[in-house]
């Protein structure tokens, strides 16, 4: 199912980055790459169906978060095959004059509105050579179900070392928001900050030697179980008994607010999105139009966390060319901590279907 392949994307996109901050969708590149490779041929079919080899619904049609749109730009005159034309009905196509100066902003304008702003231009730039421009555009908007206390914080060691952050905190009685996942890169603490409706927030802090290339795949993998550690043995995890008013078990949570963005050429790794051939001459997507080869791919991505919601948004495109209470007694209470002190991963996953919306690393938290 296209969910499953989706974040099998997401997470080989995730094992190949470096350690700087980036976020990323598998699940914004994944329906784009599955519509070119049903109407691909010869080896661009094959490299795109083992990496997208199904179209069907990824789930988010009803949801009251999350927003997913296809748009497409061809030349005028460029003939376009009747499948090309039933996948992608004229409500979804525009027209390129062949002018940059006319065609850019429209397309600009496009990435805009369909992320709330958060992504103002096209991530692929057209030229008087382009044939066509296939786009997806993806937006999350989730508020907390119980916000964030707001503050700052100055860690006393670490790679933040006394840098003044802006701090959220949190207190919570369910200890089950929070799990040790066992994975092959290590113990991972896994935190769910529940959405106020169907997206969750997935905060993934690994050990402290463990990169981003191994925590966040890790971190993928273990959406949907597996063995676990107790959770007091958990990366950024302290227990402690305290004198409290009741003893209901307690998790307090500190972490930072982050924006991340990242501009990704797929390019730079066709072979990871099955685009390799799909770049050199040849009639590749004869279910399009006639001799296409693709030019640009790309994909521009941010993200927000903070004290009362998330909102992500990625916008890929593939650019192509034809022809190429009361006092009481106190009793003790154990408490959970978790300090996210240091650079870390986080999951936007859609909670009915699992699917992993985006995915990034945090390494430049937000000054307070």
């Amino acid at each position: 199912m296209s969910v499953r392949h989706a974040n099998a994307l997401t997470a080989r996109w995730a094992s190949h980055l470096d350690d700087r901050q980036s976020v990323l969708s598998g699940a914004g590149a994944y329906p784009l790459l599955a519509l070119l490779a049903r109407h691909a041929a010869g080896p661009a079919r094959d490299e795109l169906r083992a990496v997208a080899p199904d179209l069907d619904d990824l789930g988010l049609d009803a949801s009251p978060t999350t927003r997913l749109a296809v748009g497409f730009w061809s030349r005028r005159g460029l003939p376009l095959g009747e499948a090309w034309r039933r996948d992608v009905p004229a409500p979804m196509r525009g027209e390129l004059t062949g002018d940059p100066a006319v065609d850019q902003p429209v397309l600009d304008h496009w990435a805009a509105t369909r992320t709330d702003g958060l992504i103002d231009r096209m991530p692929v730039r057209v030229d008087r050579g382009t044939a066509l421009v296939l786009a997806t555009a993806l937006s999350v908007r989730t508020g907390w179900a119980t916000p964030f206390d707001p503050g700052w914080s100055q860690p006393r060691q670490g790679p933040w070392q006394g840098r003044r952050l802006a701090a959220l905190r949190r207190r919570d009685d369910d200890l089950t928001a929070l799990r040790v996942a066992d994975t092959a890169a290590g113990a991972v603490s896994l935190l769910t900050v529940t959405g106020d409706a169907d997206v969750d927030v997935v905060l993934a802090l690994g050990e402290p030697d463990r990169p981003a290339p191994a925590v966040l795949p890790a971190a993928i993998g273990a959406l949907g179980g597996g063995p676990t550690r107790p959770r007091h043995a958990g990366p950024g995890v302290t227990e402690e008994t305290v004198e409290a008013f009741d003893d209901h078990p307690e998790l307090r949570v500190a972490t930072v607010a982050f924006a991340v963005d990242a501009d990704h050429d797929l390019l730079r790794r066709p072979e990871l999105f099955g685009l390799a051939a799909a770049t050199g001459d040849g009639d590749h997507f004869p279910g399009i139009s006639p001799r296409l080869n693709v030019d640009q791919a790309r994909q521009a991505v941010r993200a927000e966390f903070s004290a009362t919601g998330f909102r992500a948004a990625a916008v890929t495109a593939v650019a192509m060319r034809a022809g190429s209470a009361p006092p009481r007694h106190t009793v003790p209470k154990r408490v959970l901590r978790l300090d996210v002190d240091r650079p870390f991963g986080f999951l936007a996953v859609h909670r009915d279907t699992g699917l992993v919306l985006v995915a990034g690393w945090v390494t430049d938290p937000t000054p307070a």
